[in-house]
């Protein structure tokens, strides 16, 4: 069994340009998540998934520098973009995480990883931990049954194609303790996310890795900083596009029946 560790990364932000290549005390926002995905258990490669747009070649410096892979793919259909990278590698799931997260919880990366290798579940998703501290688990057979069944190329926003249990093997686990905190937005979209993370980065004593359970004491001692991005609104998938998605699962049930077999027909020989 092999598990891959997916970075989503490009920069084309426009709330808050190269918003990944910022620094945090020292080093990028992305290197930083590098960082926390090489303390990850049991990953076999680490991967930064980019697009085929020129604008995008700096990434691949960051990993050629920081010592792990690239993979340049669609520059809008970012879910087709993790399959191929996940193909290419030869890995049966893979954990995924964006760029601008750079605080995701690694306790919780580990846990997708020892549920992989007990369970045979297609989608694994962290629910009660702060915005943007969640990794996604996804085993690649899945991944590819959505990219041959659906017809929506912008996939930046992909969930809501996996989070599907009628069809799909779907594993919610719940943050529990400190690390409950859905209240904290801890992503990075906006010049306020950007002064809060850096804030904590700052301020937080740490070595390799800041700590979640650290930056979330943190803020939990220092409310004023927490609220710096109150009032930055998260992009979410819109109820049209939701719509079109549902109708498109109901009214096309049993061609993603005869993808599912023939794919795992594959499997088997």
């Amino acid at each position: 069994m092999k598990i891959g560790f997916l970075i989503t990364a490009r920069l084309k932000s426009s709330r808050l340009p190269l918003k990944i290549l910022k620094d945090l005390n020292g080093k990028t926002v992305i290197e930083h998540i590098i960082d926390r995905c090489k303390k990850v258990q049991d990953i076999s490669e680490i991967v930064l998934c980019t697009s085929t747009n020129p604008q995008d070649k700096p990434l691949l410096d960051i990993a050629r520098k920081n010592d792990i892979y690239y993979f340049n793919g669609s520059e809008d259909d970012v879910l087709s973009r993790l399959h191929q990278a996940a193909r290419l590698f030869s890995l049966d799931y893979f954990l995924s995480i964006t760029a601008d997260n750079p605080l995701f919880s690694i306790d919780y990366a580990n846990v997708i990883v020892d549920t992989f290798k007990r369970e045979n579940n297609d989608f694994i998703k962290i629910t009660g931990l702060p915005l943007g501290s969640a990794p996604y688990g996804i085993k690649t057979s899945a991944a590819e049954i959505v990219c041959r069944f659906k017809s929506q190329i912008d996939t930046e926003i992909w969930g809501y194609l996996l989070d599907r249990p009628d069809f799909f093997a779907v594993k919610e686990i719940k943050a529990a303790g400190r690390l409950n905190r859905p209240d904290l937005r801890l992503t990075l979209d906006y010049e306020e996310d950007y002064l809060l993370l850096n804030k904590i980065y700052n301020s937080t004593e740490y070595r390799g890795v800041l700590n979640l359970f650290d930056a979330i004491d943190f803020l939990s001692a220092n409310p004023d900083i927490a609220l710096l991005n109150k009032n930055c609104l998260q992009r979410y998938l819109d109820q049209n596009t939701k719509e079109i998605i549902d109708k498109e699962f109901t009214d096309k049930r049993d061609k993603l029946l005869e993808i599912q077999a023939q794919v795992y027909a594959g499997q088997a020989t």
